[in-house]
Formats: C-alpha cells, structure tokens, sequence
C-alpha cells in the first residue's frame, strides 16, 4: 500500500466520524506510527508495510470509537512544552493557557529572582512545569491521584524541571503539610456540575471523573481552596483559578467571601475563565 493511500484511507473514516480538522489528526496518527511530516507531504508514493498499515488502522478505530486523540499520541503540546498523557490525566487544554497568562504577567514584575509557586490539582503538571521554565520558580505541585501523579513525574523529568519542581502525592483539601510564603497560587480544579457529567461529550468521558466532578455545583474545590490557602499567600501574592463556563458570579463570591477582591480574565474564545486577587 502506498502512502497516499493509506492517508486517503484514514482522512476519510476521520471525516466521517464527523472530526473537524482530519486533516490535522490524520497527520498526527501516522507520525505516531513512524511516518515523518515531511513523508507525509514529499512522498506519497511511499510503500507502507503492512505492519505499519496495521498500527495506523488500529489508531484510527480507536480515534473514531470516541478515543481522544491525545491519549492515542501519548504526548501533547501545552505552552510549546511537551507533556505525557494518558488514561488516568487530564488532557492540557488551550482554555488553561489564559490562567498561566494571568501568572505569568504577575510574576514578569515580580522583583524576586526566584518565587514560589504553588499548584493545587496538578494533574500532568503542565501550569506549575511551564512557570518553573518561564521564570524559574520553586514549584510545589499536589495531586491526589496516583495515576495522574505518575504522569506528573514523568513530566517533570521530560521537562528537565527537577530541580524547580516537587511533586506532592496528596489531596489538595488537606493543607496541613503545605508550607507559607507562596508568591502564587494556582489551581485547574474540577468544576464540572453534575449535570455536565450527565452530558459529556465522548471523547471527555473517557478522562478521570476525579479531575472533571466539582459537585452537584461544580463549586466544590473553589469553596475548599479558597478557604484554606490565602494564609499561604505572601502579602500581594496571586490567587488564581481556572473556572468553568459560566461559573464567574459564584467563584467571584466565593473569593469575596475569603476577603479577596476577584478580577476576570476571558480565554481565546471569548469565555470568562480565570477569576483571580491579590492579597491585599
């Protein structure tokens, strides 16, 4: 079989199954099987094995079964940082690059050469990884389950970021062994309602529901987190938080609630996302 064929082959199940950008996909599957970019554009006479063949079509069953993409690869890009993913993980979403904005236009005037950070509901660790490379911060990153928090070590190491970056294997709620004097804090929480969950698109359902489930509300870990860790927080140190669509009035009050004064940031698509203080 040639190239071109098998391209042709798995463009069209994609398109099929109704996928957006095939096109897209259809090149990072058979770059998962071994078949370069520039192959893909500069011989599409090239003759495939059927070994190779094999593997692209089992990729492509499971990518039109509702399989995410992300986890067919192994590895995403968050940031222009690469991350490993997998079953267990959060998959790094473009909508969380708008939080690492926020912090990264706080800690540019940050004085300090090296600050500290602390990231709550780590998952793979691409928030807290991304600060420690863009300004060397010590990072503290917490996660409670084991399967994304051997994701997170492994990034960590992928990343080179060792000696910024200590992985705490622990729920977030229990902040009794998280130390002060934090710059920021950071945290993706869950902060899916339970109506989101009754209604999650395929591809989503097949991530932990511990990294998506915020409670009946989706409000749950903002109530926890904004309540136990402003005491963690330097004086004019950063709060910040991802938040779900449509959650900013209620994350907003919460954060008054614990006496900080919440601003709003919307995400490339035009959705309020982050809601974030100082400490004053």
């Amino acid at each position: 079989m040639e190239l071109r064929d098998i391209l042709r082959e798995v463009l069209c199940a994609l398109a099929d199954f109704g996928i957006d950008n095939a096109g897209f996909e259809a090149r990072q599957i058979l770059e998962k099987a071994g078949i370069s970019s520039v192959k893909i554009i500069s011989e599409p006479n090239l003759v495939v094995t059927e070994e190779t063949a094999k593997k692209i079509r089992q990729m492509t069953e499971k990518r039109v079964s509702g399989y995410p993409l992300q986890y067919i690869i192994g590895e995403w890009e968050f940031c222009g940082l690469p991350f490993l993913v997998g079953e267990g993980v959060l998959i790094p979403r473009q909508d969380t690059e708008t939080l690492v904005e926020i912090v990264s236009e706080y800690l540019k005037e940050l004085p300090e050469n090296q600050p500290k950070v602390l990231d709550l509901c780590a998952g793979s660790g691409c928030i807290g990884i991304t600060l420690s490379k863009r300004f060397g911060a010590k990072t503290v990153l917490v996660e409670k389950s084991c399967e994304a928090y051997a994701f997170l070590e492994k990034n960590i190491a992928l990343n080179e970021a060792d000696s910024l970056c200590k992985a705490v294997l622990g729920d977030c709620c229990d902040d009794e062994k998280i130390p002060c004097g934090f710059d920021v804090i950071v945290s993706n929480p869950p902060y899916l309602t339970e109506n989101d969950m009754n209604n999650l698109q395929k591809e989503v359902s097949f991530e932990p529901e511990t990294a998506l489930y915020g409670g009946t509300d989706g409000l749950y870990f903002y109530r926890i987190l904004l309540k136990k860790y402003p005491e963690k927080l330097k004086k004019n140190g950063l709060f910040a938080v991802e938040i779900g669509m449509g959650e900013e009035k209620e994350v907003g009050r919460i954060f008054l609630e614990n006496n900080l004064d919440p601003q709003f940031e919307k995400d490339y698509c035009g959705i309020v996302r982050v809601v974030y203080a100082i400490k004053s």
